[in-house]
């Protein structure tokens, strides 16, 4: 019997969780003062999970162009070993 495509993991978890572990909710808790040792574990508080969205860098002008030119050589010599050579008169 096979998996169906949506059973399958791919690449580990790679959606954000919208839950949190009890223990992760008590870090987070305690980071904002909002429960101390003693205090039940039960009833907890909801916490908001934060989505952390990675953004692209910025690539700053003279690095793009710098990039550009040595992308370009390689292809300018590849061009220029492709040509047959001409014969000298």
């Amino acid at each position: 019997m096979t998996i169906d495509k949506s059973l399958k993991v791919r690449r580990g978890l790679v959606r954000v969780r919208s839950v949190m572990t009890r223990a992760e909710r008590l870090a987070n808790l305690k980071q904002a003062d909002r429960w101390k040792e003693g205090d039940s574990v039960l009833g907890l508080p909801k916490v908001r999970v934060a989505k952390v969205a990675m953004k692209k860098k910025k690539v700053k002008k003279e690095e793009a162009a710098e990039g550009a030119a040595a992308a370009a050589a390689p292809a300018d010599a590849a061009k220029k070993a492709a040509a047959p050579a001409k014969p000298k008169k």
